[in-house]
C-alpha cells in the first residue's frame, strides 16, 4: 500500500475574508446543509474541474473518523475528479484541519478553501 503524504502538523489560519463569487458561495450553502443534516460537527463542499459539486458532512464512528472535507473530497475522486477548483468548510473552528487541507491540496494546489461560521458567515480563505 503506498504510504500516504504526511498530513500538515499545524491547521492553516484563513486568511480575512473576501467577496465570494456565486459559485463559491452555492459550496457554503452545500457545506452548510450537509452539516445540517445530520447536525455534524463539520459540513464541507467542493467543485471540481468540470463544475460537478460535492457535500459531505464530518463522521465519527468507532472505527471510522473523516473530516467532512476529506469526504467531500474522496467522493469527488470516487466520481472521477481530478482538480478541485474550490472549496468550503462550515465549522465553529476558527482554522482549517490540516487532514482536510491535505486532501483539497492532492488534487489543486492553489484552489481556495473557505471557512464559514456555522451561520454561512464567511471566516476567511485559505489559499496556500
Amino acid at each position: 500500500m503506498p504510504e500516504s503524504p504526511a498530513v500538515p502538523a499545524t491547521r492553516p489560519t484563513p486568511s480575512d475574508p473576501v467577496e465570494l463569487s456565486a459559485e463559491d458561495g452555492k459550496l457554503v450553502v452545500l457545506a452548510r446543509g450537509a452539516r445540517g443534516r445530520v447536525g455534524a460537527v463539520e459540513g464541507a463542499a467542493v467543485r471540481d474541474q468540470d463544475g460537478r459539486t460535492y457535500a459531505a458532512a464530518s463522521v465519527s464512528l468507532p472505527s471510522l473518523t473523516i473530516t467532512a472535507l476529506q469526504l467531500a473530497v474522496a467522493s469527488a475522486v470516487a466520481a472521477g475528479a481530478t482538480r478541485l477548483e474550490a472549496a468550503a468548510v462550515v465549522t465553529e473552528a476558527s482554522t482549517l484541519d490540516g487532514a482536510g487541507h491535505a486532501a483539497v491540496r492532492d488534487l489543486a494546489a492553489d484552489a481556495p478553501i473557505h471557512v464559514a461560521a456555522p451561520d454561512g458567515t464567511v471566516l476567511g480563505t485559505v489559499a496556500e
